[in-house]
């Protein structure tokens, strides 16, 4: 029987890691040692960029109703603890988007969160 060698599926395989590398500088897209090594570096940090991602976001909500809030007359924390007690149940991600584009609606939500503190 003939002998069967490996040569299609180094070959696939390594066209596989060259593709993903492939805007890479240098001997990072064309060798194929090196082009593994930046290519499983690249997939670790995609991974944490999506964590990180999320974070990120949330941060910006933060403070852009922290802004909007205090253009209201309180603070981040006293304002979404005015909302909770209202029972307004909605999201940073929402509130945030308020803050943007509709000032004369967080304002309203504002002065609830005011008067239930008070």
């Amino acid at each position: 029987m003939a002998r069967i060698k490996g040569g299609m599926n180094a070959r696939r395989k390594h066209n596989r890691v060259l593709k993903l590398a492939k805007g890479y500088r240098g001997a990072r897209s064309k060798q194929y040692r090196i082009a593994k090594q930046a290519v499983m570096r690249a997939l670790t940090s995609s991974y944490a960029g999506r964590k990180q991602r999320k974070r990120e976001f949330r941060k910006l909500w933060i403070t852009r109703i922290n802004a909007a809030a205090r253009m209201n007359g309180l603070s981040y924390s006293k304002f979404m603890y005015g909302l909770k007690l209202a029972e307004v149940d909605m999201n940073r991600k929402m509130l945030a988007e308020l803050a943007v584009n509709d000032a004369e609606g967080f304002k309203q939500l504002a002065e609830l969160a005011k008067s239930k503190i008070a």
